[in-house]
């Protein structure tokens, strides 16, 4: 299409290994420079941002509200281009959208022209991130999808537990460092370097280089064995008719906004209990160690029992540890918080999304996963405000906190609920209609 993805791929020579495992170190590269400074490390933007300007909880919990608005419009956008276009042209031009989000950044002076920085952060992150990479993991991986993208979270996890506390102690507000301007410089300039490096080495299918799904020939045999593995390939009507498809949907969404609100006011949180900047970069640091073994742990799990079974053990999980954060104000609490979260959080995150590529199959997986997002991008849109205006209205978190720890339990019981699609139900109501 354009002459930067058609060059050259300096790894395709590779011996000895199955190429699809290059796309997952590349996957998790690009999440750890998208995902993790736009997201992950908002907590220590957050308290740098409130020091210089002085916003109020409710103004900063805002900015992921609007980067949930983006996510609503452009989810469905994203998957249906990484279908279309594939994912060496989402990644080019996420890239270089997320370059101009993190400049703008740098610049910012009001509240509204942060707004709009994260905005335009958020859009590129959408395009070359999440669904982008998971669409082309999916495509990679069937009979070992857990697995590979658990290893990718574990890439991110790994790169988060460099970055943030990197970025934590570059901007802190206290000492005399480089700050959270030229932070925001430097994380563009790596931005639009790997927008013109990433894309040669990616490959959307290993049908285009030859090759199968984790590198095997398929065996027709295995569909007359009855083994119950077979891939189901649904159309996104089809999937819309599902009753795993909204349970999925609405579960991943109330599961994920005590991630956002925790990810928003952690580090705000800490600041009220006494402790400053760099403890909040610590006690993210020992939940993101513990989520990258978890997310290996999880996704290896969800290739041997039934993911929507370990789904529901690890959002459990996860929402125990949220209860931690209202119990009071010793650090030992937080640590515990730290442990726990990032087990559930890490367990359950390659799940959610390998989930889908075993319910719904590999041909539209882009814009199934795209549209999935619009009813968990609304209820994120409320997670990270709602959160501060009961800080601000009511002088703490506990009642916030516990309230989603609520709703991530509810998120819990849909995953367990959620039934694997059959297609000639499917084909027998689509007749029926």
């Amino acid at each position: 299409m354009f002459s930067l993805l058609s060059m050259g791929n300096p790894w395709g020579k590779a011996r000895g290994a199955f190429y699809g495992w290059w796309m997952v170190a590349v996957s998790g590269f690009i999440m750890v420079i998208t995902a993790v400074p736009v997201f992950q490390a908002i907590a220590v933007w957050s308290v740098a941002l409130e020091a210089q300007f002085g916003w109020s909880r409710t103004q900063l919990g805002l900015a992921l509200s609007f980067t949930r608005i983006e996510g609503s419009i452009t989810g469905p956008i994203a998957g249906y281009l990484v279908d279309r276009m594939g994912t060496r042209f989402m990644v080019f031009t996420g890239l270089l959208i997320l370059t101009a989000g993190f400049f703008l950044f740098s610049q910012v002076q009001n509240l509204w022209m942060f707004y709009l920085a994260y905005f335009i952060m958020s859009v590129g992150q959408g395009q070359a991130g999440w669904i982008t990479v998971m669409t082309l993991l999916n495509h990679w991986f069937v009979r070992h999808r857990g697995m590979a993208m658990g290893l990718a979270m574990m890439v991110m996890g790994v790169g988060a537990l460099i970055l943030v506390p990197s970025i934590a102690w570059l901007i802190d507000p206290e000492a005399d460092r480089l700050g959270w301007r030229r932070t925001a410089e430097i994380l563009a300039v790596v931005a639009l370097v790997s927008a013109f490096v990433l894309p040669k080495v990616i490959r959307n299918k290993p049908e285009d280089v030859g090759g199968y799904p984790d590198g095997v020939p398929p065996v027709p045999a295995a569909s007359e064995e009855g083994e119950g593995n077979d891939e189901i390939e649904l159309t996104i009507g089809q999937a819309l008719r599902t009753q795993a498809f909204w349970t999925i949907s609405f579960g991943h969404g109330f599961g994920s906004m005590v991630v956002l609100a925790t990810m928003s006011h952690l580090g705000l949180l800490l600041q009220d209990v006494g402790y400053g900047v760099q403890t909040a970069a610590w006690v993210i640091t020992v939940q993101t160690a513990v989520s990258i073994v978890f997310q290996f742990i999880g996704g290896w799990l969800g290739d041997r029992i039934p993911k929507n079974i370990a789904l529901f053990i690890f959002t459990g999980i996860q929402g125990a540890g949220v209860v931690f954060l209202t119990l009071g104000s010793s650090l030992y609490y937080f640590y515990i918080f730290a442990v726990l979260f990032g087990i559930g959080f890490g367990g359950r995150t390659p799940l959610t999304t390998a989930i889908r590529g075993e319910y719904f199959g590999r041909a539209s997986f882009g814009k199934i996963l795209g549209i999935s997002t619009v009813p968990m991008n609304f209820l994120l849109l409320i997670a990270a405000p709602l959160a501060g205006f009961m800080r601000d209205e009511l002088g703490d978190y506990d009642m916030a906190f516990l309230l989603l720890a609520g709703l991530n339990t509810l998120g819990a019981v849909l995953f367990l609920i959620a039934r694997r699609p059959k297609l000639e139900h499917l084909i027998e109501a689509g007749a029926a209609n």
